[in-house]
């Protein structure tokens, strides 16, 4: 897997911890957005860190 590409099956089940909505990939910045709560989800090394701690808040 490169940085610009997630694999689609696990996006597909993978859900915001805080709202358990779904997420979608930024290839740009390598994170898994949640529209919803308002968070982008780091990915390290191609393992996405579902921690709200870990998360970046975005659109402030």
């Amino acid at each position: 897997m490169t940085e610009s590409a997630f694999d689609p099956e696990l996006l597909a089940i993978l859900l915001c911890p805080l709202t358990r909505t779904k997420l979608h990939y930024d290839a740009d910045a390598n994170e898994l957005i949640s529209d919803e709560a308002g968070l982008a989800y780091p990915v390290r090394d191609g393992v996405p860190i579902m921690l709200v701690e870990e998360a970046r808040r975005i659109g402030d």
